[in-house]
């Protein structure tokens, strides 16, 4: 008999995690709902041979391996399988249509042995959880709504809007890092040029043409520090390697993981980008499930999972938390802070009217088309902040070793 893992409420309102037998999945349910258990989610455990990867489980095979789909390719597939299936194509055949044309080994791989466990008898959702990799806790759980409501390629056609929409913002946000970046790099390595290969020319000519008299502050400190960089350049690079082993550790502790998002969602230029972007993604993930028919606590715990921002997880988890003891969404979410009241506003009206879904779309294309002005602003911004910043540390080096050449004029002069 298969077995289910699961995870459910009990009637104090309590999370509940474990293990049940049962002849399938809403039969595991329905035996959970006897134990007056809530099951929030619920997932088939089918093992494999730590050989070779393959086991019969429940009358069929699972062996998918190390194969990825990665983000650009599955939401092309969910957007022909939402085709196809809204053409009328049963599911099994839709999946092998789509694992014949396509070119990529990957997709060609997960799609085969999605549909050989289909064919074996489990449900889409069931299948598609052998490769965690592949399909997130987000996609599962719509696919799962998706059998539940009988509207699968509705359901399809909403995550395959859903990542495309996420794809464009996250293009966005990483097209404004990029020129500031190359900008960055362009000036450093400016820099240690200047400090290597120029600095020490003119300290030699000091050293000749002074006789061992003070320099100006500014140009002894430009020479010890370019002397530094010839002689114990290893400081450096110490320097730098402790610096990116420390952020390593800091983003797999929670504390620390925290507190490096909430830097993010605060610092200057790029922060307000962050942080709309983050709004965006939870009102669009939450409104996405929701409109899907995912039950509102099992909707949250999804968008805490799924956010990319430890700062939000935590909002969201509070939010969970306040509305697992019935509370409604717009009171805690406007306790965490890290919303903006027009987004508190726009919730509590969507809770008042009962078209929270609706309201949160709404929110979510607001804030798309905010990211788009902002990161338009800020390119706009970067260039002749840029232009000044890397004006200003040629500049500085040039005075500072100008500088001692009145001396050496004076003293010539003289």
């Amino acid at each position: 008999m298969p077995q289910y893992l699961y995870t459910a409420m009990d009637a104090a309102g309590k999370e509940q995690k474990g293990k049940i037998n049962a002849a399938n999945e809403e039969a595991a349910k329905s035996e959970l709902k006897g134990k007056k258990l809530y099951v929030t989610s619920i997932r088939a455990v089918i093992d494999t041979k730590k050989s070779g990867g393959s086991k019969k489980k429940g009358g069929f095979n699972v062996n998918l391996g190390p194969m990825v789909i990665n983000r650009k390719d599955l939401t092309v597939v969910t957007r022909q399988l939402a085709i196809l299936l809204g053409a009328g194509l049963p599911l099994i055949r839709s999946l092998r249509t789509l694992e014949k044309q396509s070119q990529n080994p990957a997709v060609q791989g997960v799609l085969g042995k999605t549909c050989e466990i289909v064919e074996g008898g489990a449900t889409f959702a069931e299948a598609l959880s052998q490769s965690p990799k592949s399909f997130d806790k987000l996609y599962l759980n719509m696919i799962r709504a998706g059998e539940a409501s009988g509207a699968m390629e509705v359901i399809l056609d909403r995550l395959a809007n859903f990542m495309e929409s996420a794809a464009r913002i996250a293009g966005k946000v990483k097209s404004a890092m990029i020129y500031p970046c190359v900008i960055l790099f362009i000036a450093l390595a400016a820099l240690v040029g200047l400090m290597i290969f120029i600095v020490p020319n003119f300290s030699k000519i000091f050293d000749d043409l002074l006789e061992g008299e003070p320099l100006p502050g500014i140009t002894q400190f430009l020479i010890n520090t370019s002397n530094t960089m010839m002689n114990q350049w290893y400081y450096y690079i110490i320097g730098i390697v402790s610096i990116v082993v420390i952020y390593k550790i800091m983003v797999k502790i929670p504390a620390g993981k925290y507190a490096v998002d909430y830097c993010k969602y605060n610092m200057p230029l790029f922060g307000p980008i962050i942080a709309k972007t983050a709004i965006s993604r939870f009102s669009r993930t939450l409104g996405t499930l929701m409109s899907s028919g995912v039950p509102v606590l099992s909707a949250l715990s999804i968008v805490k999972d799924t956010s990319g921002n430890e700062t939000v997880s935590t909002a969201v988890q509070k939010v969970y938390d306040a509305v697992k003891e019935g509370e409604g969404i717009a009171s805690p979410l406007g306790k965490t802070k890290i919303f903006p009241e027009m987004v508190i506003s726009m919730v509590e009206v969507g809770e008042e009217t009962g078209k929270l879904p609706e309201m949160l779309d709404k929110i979510a294309d607001t804030y798309e088309e905010e990211v788009n002005n902002a990161v338009s602003a800020l390119t706009s911004l970067i260039e002749p902040l840029m232009i000044v910043g890397l004006a200003g540390m040629v500049g500085t080096i040039v005075i500072a070793l100008f500088l001692p050449l009145t001396k050496i004029i004076e003293k010539m002069s003289g």
